[in-house]
């Protein structure tokens, strides 16, 4: 049965790309790290000079921004097509 819309051809099983697996109990520590890091930004809340601001960091805890407040430091993540998580 051909679900494809049109005249394209169904592609032969045998010339089908199969996914790339990977076991993640054996990732390193530093491809972990990196797991998320283009999708994925956290906010916490930091000191400097006395004052209050939330840091932006990225996955692998790299430093990316610095915000007043925290709802800025979360609009600045969503508006960089990240996804904020929260962190405890």
């Amino acid at each position: 049965m051909n679900i494809n819309s049109g005249n394209a051809p169904e592609m032969a099983p045998e010339t089908a790309v199969e996914p790339a697996l990977i076991d993640i109990r054996k990732l390193t520590t530093e491809q972990l790290a990196q797991l998320g890091m283009q999708q994925i930004a956290y906010v916490k809340p930091v000191e400097i000079n006395g004052t209050t601001g939330f840091a932006i960091h990225a996955a692998n805890g790299m430093p990316m921004g610095l915000a007043e407040n925290r709802d800025v430091a979360l609009a600045a993540i969503i508006q960089h097509e990240m996804t904020p998580v929260p962190v405890h």
